[in-house]
């Protein structure tokens, strides 16, 4: 969702949709070509009380109770015992698996329960050993094949990277993610949506992404077109190792240009922009918008970055394999509670246990997820085929292809050096819009589509840079 800007005072809710109204309904450099109808499904005003609703039912003590389940195995490290029925990834396998059955059980059997694997070997895995998500589909009503996924990673680990046997409870590294995973599923799995929802516990992260590459193959086997993908590792923390307390934020990590572009599609991208504008950051925007919309007092902090630096998450595979991917890392790290074996040096715990988790910012983060999750499912797909063409003109004209189950789209733009999307104008139901007096050499445009409840996609920048698909150059690399 694109972001709207924030108001730096406590304006009355009528007040403020009054002022966004007169900034983005009518902006003195370009006029609609036709006015947006009273009963439009769009607006700077628009609202959706089902979304509030699911924020209200994302549970705490849910979350809670997961975390502490997880951290009873004792270790789930990947190369950890696979046959105890209490201790090791196995074990916690089994458990995620029941935990999904019990929510489709409570559905009416809405989720599909599934368990992608692959033997593999490796620098961290020296001899073969199967590699195994745990995933939930809930199938969507009329696009089946477009899909958005959450995920976090089940396996954990200590100091040496390799020790399978010693406790590492793993608590917010990443049993919050997996956590923020099962919840959704319990929370979304009682709506209909009109794409798939895929809620997914991933193993072998920490022996080099393994589990995330096992669903992403899984994803392309099953002819899915990921849409978005929310890495959730480490996101239940709040506490720093300096003190400082921040619940308030979570940092959302989106890669700037495609990892699957051609050289042809990068020399392009150079010349005429886009370096900003990948279908993973402004999924990123859009979950800032969301942020904006329905939490109160929390916000989504954009890295402008695939992940922390020099550093890695189940993303990676996604971005590999040409799906939009983010990575939702909480907002100040504590690093003696990561990877760290259990102990006490100097007046200082080390290790990564539940007391560290900060179950309230949990959830904010879950609900992050979960409405993020719910309006793109809602929504009809990213428009496809955008262009952008106005060189040595006054004005500049956008196009698109059509999509299923949109009754119009938006036209965004905003300065070049502008975060989030600034501008906006109503298309109605047509596949171009010309915007007069918009001069293209000083904006980056976008194109969002909207059904008839007034979800909206996220935007897509014109070209292979933006597309949400990956895009094949035709005269090849």
């Amino acid at each position: 969702m694109p972001q709207r800007p924030r108001s730096a005072h406590p304006l009355s809710a009528p007040l403020l949709a009054a002022l966004l109204l007169a900034v983005h309904g009518h902006d003195a450099q370009a006029k609609p070509q036709a006015p947006m109808p009273e009963a439009s499904p769009v607006g700077p005003v628009d609202d959706h009380p089902v979304l509030r609703e699911i924020a209200g039912q994302v549970d705490p003590a849910q979350l809670h109770a997961t975390i502490e389940k997880l951290v009873s195995f004792g270790t789930r490290h990947t190369l950890s015992d696979t046959t105890s029925a209490d201790r090791g990834i196995g074990a916690a396998r089994a458990w995620v698996k029941s935990r999904f059955e019990a929510i489709s059980k409570d559905c009416g059997g809405c989720l599909t329960v599934v368990t992608p694997a692959q033997t593999v070997t490796g620098k961290r895995v020296p001899t073969p050993t199967e590699v195994m998500d745990v995933v939930a589909v809930l199938k969507g009503t009329e696009e089946p094949q477009r899909v958005i996924v959450i995920a976090g990673h089940l396996d954990s680990r200590v100091t040496d990277v390799m020790n399978a046997t010693a406790d590492a409870p793993g608590a917010n590294d990443d049993a919050s993610g997996v956590a923020a995973a099962i919840e959704a599923a319990r929370v979304l799995s009682h709506h209909k949506f009109r794409a798939t929802l895929v809620f997914a516990a991933l193993s072998g992260e920490e022996q080099g992404l393994l589990g995330g590459k096992v669903l992403a193959d899984y994803a392309k086997e099953q002819g899915w077109q990921v849409e978005a993908d929310l890495n959730n590792d480490i996101v239940g923390n709040t506490q720093g190792e300096d003190g400082v307390v921040d619940n308030t934020h979570v940092r959302v990590f989106s890669e700037g240009t495609k990892a699957v572009e051609t050289a042809k599609q990068a020399n392009q991208r150079r010349y005429s922009g886009g370096e900003v504008d990948s279908p993973s950051r402004n999924l990123a925007r859009y979950m800032d918008g969301i942020a904006t919309r329905y939490l109160d007092n929390f916000s989504v902090r954009m890295v402008y970055r695939t992940d922390r630096f020099g550093r890695g998450g189940d993303q990676v595979p996604f971005l590999e394999a040409g799906f939009p991917a983010v990575r939702v890392t909480e907002a100040h790290e504590n690093y003696t509670r990561q990877h760290q074996d259990l102990r006490t040096e100097g007046g200082v715990r080390y290790g990564d246990t539940i007391d560290g988790v900060d179950f309230p910012y949990l959830a904010q983060v879950t609900r992050l997820n979960a409405l993020t999750m719910a309006s793109l499912a809602w929504a009809p797909a990213p428009p496809s085929d955008v262009k952008v063409e106005g060189a040595v003109k006054h004005d500049t004209t956008l196009s698109w292809a059509k999509v299923p189950g949109a009754v119009g789209y938006r036209v965004w733009w905003r300065d070049t050096l502008a975060p989030t999307w600034q501008h906006d104008r109503w298309a109605g139901d047509g596949s171009t819009m010309t915007l007069a007096n918009v001069v293209i050499d000083d904006w980056f445009f976008g194109v969002s589509a909207v059904s008839k409840d007034g979800y909206a996609s996220p935007v897509v920048y014109p070209g292979p840079a933006g597309s949400f698909i990956a895009v094949p150059d035709p005269a090849g690399p």
